[in-house]
């Protein structure tokens, strides 16, 4: 691979390489992709990888000063979410908050914004053989044109921001975001979900932030952008940094957004507890929400057989696959199975009492929903990803690429890991080595 811009210095735990960043394109290289397994079967058809991009020469090229020093921090995290473009090969990606990690201080960890200046973009990107190219970013921006940073929204709702080192604390910022799950409209403008708020965020074409749709009492104060408070006040009670994660769009272009993990009703020890998670249907044309339903997440060692913890279960990903059908993904951050869900009209739980906060006991406290007359979602497994050969962990964005094929995108946290070791004495990135990865998987069958 070619050598990094001249002065940058990058510690790795094995060797890497990055090129310039040159008319936002990027080289990879990647492993060959999985012989093919026995009929009947999922396997893996192509893996491509995303070469090495200065993440200060990316973010600066788009707009220019908002990284002052990237820390030898790459291009990474793009794998939020993934979908289709308008040509073979192509796809809408989308980053997340920026690269962050945790370091415990005195006992507590605190969360840590290395690149506090990183602006969330959405990302073309080009499946070519075994690389990933970039063709082309655009960043988010408020309504005067500022940089949208990754920084938390409010002090005691969401965590306090850090430096790198755990040292120094950040200013919170009332436009930042925590940008998640992407979908494309007809008129050429983006959706976005975000975990903060949790909120539904539309974007112009140019990355413009149009409207902000938060829940209703979130009296988010100070953005420089509209906020309208339009989802049900329940969502309030979503986990920190469990908001909104999957969003669909639907052939007649509603919208369809996932909670990554069960809301914290009563409190924190019942959603760490509960498999049961919301769904909620938004009409843009009518700019609110019109259903709501209750999505029961399978047995923890069910999805990974290495783990027990449950509230490591979460939805990362949903995809319309024709008419009011999606394809489900529950997953921990080692496997990963999708599962087939119709949006029944009948499950439209919206504005009844598991929409009261004062219901007890709530929703997500209820051992088995649907034998107490919840109208919980059926759903059929399509595939186990933990068992297909060559799928990589942490898997967050999915896409349909024709009837019997999807396309995969791993969230590599831009190579950072936990840890006051996660940098050198230096203050330079010490890479986790995760590469970000386009998987092609072929099912057995047409979806």
């Amino acid at each position: 691979m070619s050598p990094h811009a001249p002065g940058r210095r990058r510690v790795h735990r094995s060797v890497a390489a990055g090129v310039p960043l040159a008319v936002l394109a990027a080289l990879a290289t990647a492993g060959p992709a999985a012989a093919h397994t026995p009929s009947g079967e999922a396997y893996v058809t192509r893996t491509a990888t995303l070469g090495d991009v200065p993440l200060g020469a990316f973010s600066n090229s788009l707009l220019p000063g908002t990284v002052a020093d990237d820390r030898g921090v790459d291009l990474g995290g793009i794998g939020s979410d993934i979908y289709p473009a308008d040509r073979v090969g192509e796809f809408w990606t989308v980053t997340d908050r920026g690269p962050n990690g945790q370091i415990k201080v005195d006992g507590t960890k605190r969360r840590t914004f290395p690149v506090p200046g990183f602006d969330p973009a959405i990302v073309r990107i080009r499946v070519t053989g075994s690389t990933v190219k970039v063709l082309g970013a655009i960043p988010l921006t408020t309504s005067s044109g500022k940089p949208v940073t990754g920084l938390p929204n409010q002090a005691g709702r969401d965590e306090a921001p850090y430096s790198y080192d755990a040292g120094t604390p950040l200013s919170y910022d009332p436009d930042g975001l925590d940008t998640e799950g992407i979908v494309r409209a007809s008129d050429g403008s983006f959706w976005l979900v975000d975990e903060y708020g949790p909120s539904l965020v539309h974007v112009s074409a140019r990355g413009k932030v149009l409207t902000r749709y938060v829940p209703e009492g979130l009296h988010l104060e100070g953005a420089d952008y509209p906020v309208v408070e339009a989802l049900p006040a329940v969502l309030l009670n979503r986990k920190i940094n469990r908001g909104f994660e999957g969003l669909a769009q639907l052939p007649g272009g509603d919208l369809v957004l996932a909670v990554q993990s069960p809301l914290s009703l009563p409190d924190e020890d019942a959603g760490e507890a509960s498999r049961t998670v919301r769904l909620l249907r938004f009409s843009p044309g009518k700019k609110a929400v019109t259903a709501e339903y209750a999505y029961r997440f399978d047995a923890v060692n069910v999805v990974d057989p290495s783990e027990d913890d449950t509230s490591e279960l979460k939805i990362s990903s949903v995809i319309a696959v024709g008419g009011d059908r999606l394809l489900v993904e529950e997953r921990t951050d080692k496997a990963a199975r999708l599962h087939l869900v119709r949006l029944d009209r009948r499950a439209n739980i919206l504005g009844g009492r598991w929409d009261d906060e004062a219901t007890s006991p709530s929703l997500e406290q209820l051992d088995d929903p649907a034998a107490l007359g919840v109208p919980v979602l059926s759903k059929r497994l399509v595939v186990d990803l933990g068992t297909v050969a060559g799928v990589p962990g942490k898997i967050e964005g999915v896409a349909r690429v024709d009837r019997d094929t999807l396309a995969l995108i791993n969230d590599n946290d831009f190579g950072m890991t936990d840890g006051a070791e996660a940098f050198d004495a230096q203050g330079r990135l010490v890479d986790s080595d995760v590469e970000t990865t386009v998987t092609y998987v072929r099912l057995p069958r047409a979806l």
